[in-house]
């Protein structure tokens, strides 16, 4: 099963996403996503502090400029050692993004094979995952934008099933981390604490999910 982050939905129409995170459009062949997978192509917005928002597509899964394969691609990045790390370091610096989200999957552990379960917002809505972004192309090769969601230390609700969840910033962070220039330690810091487990859900979801070429509504749909 994946580690840490390695599943997450973005069922939202294109103009709620644009609503809520104050977009002046998204891409036009944007859809429904109740399965999102590493490697696929997904949503991140950019941009802040006298910048336009602007929405794109990038591929999941990091690879800085120097990188020569793309096995070495990562879709996590922990935000204690992040600024580290080579891998991440410069984006960390300077290529900061949100990842628009309706709910992420993690596998609980129980007697037998491991079973899916959603987390999602306790209100409803979208979260924004913090991101990072790079540009990579391999060797003769076309370019891709390519990025990996930011974790962090588990809440109460996720502990019990992961050791790491995604950092799912408040919206009152959302601008400072998308600004150019190196981190601020207060929000470096207000991004590490885990996001509050009281403002969460969880439910199991059926082992549709585990096939990461499914993506339809019964991975997300609740079942007893």
């Amino acid at each position: 099963m994946p580690a840490m982050c390695g599943r997450y939905s973005l069922v939202e129409s294109g103009e709620e996403i644009a609503a809520r995170f104050l977009l002046d459009a998204v891409p036009g062949a944007l859809h429904p996503r109740y399965n999102i997978a590493p490697s696929q192509a997904v949503l991140i917005v950019a941009g802040g502090e006298g910048r336009p928002r602007r929405a794109e597509l990038a591929r999941w899964g990091l690879l800085p400029a120097w990188a020569r394969e793309a096995r070495l691609a990562q879709i996590n990045a922990r935000i204690e050692t992040a600024a580290e790390r080579r891998m991440f370091a410069g984006a960390l610096r300077a290529r900061r993004c949100l990842v628009p989200a309706s709910s992420f999957f993690e596998w609980r552990r129980g007697p037998g094979a491991r079973r899916p379960v959603r987390f999602a917002p306790a209100a409803g809505g979208l979260w924004a995952f913090a991101g990072i972004w790079e540009d990579w192309a391999p060797p003769g090769g076309p370019g891709v934008r390519t990025c990996a969601i930011l974790t962090t230390a588990p809440n109460a609700l996720v502990a019990p099933v992961h050791d790491r969840m995604p950092v799912i910033l408040p919206p009152d962070l959302e601008a400072a981390w998308m600004a150019p220039g190196p981190l601020p330690a207060d929000v470096l810091a207000g991004a590490a604490r885990p996001y509050p487990a009281e403002r969460m859900t969880l439910h199991a979801v059926s082992t549709a999910v585990n096939d990461a070429r499914r993506d339809a509504p019964d991975c997300i749909a609740p079942i007893s």
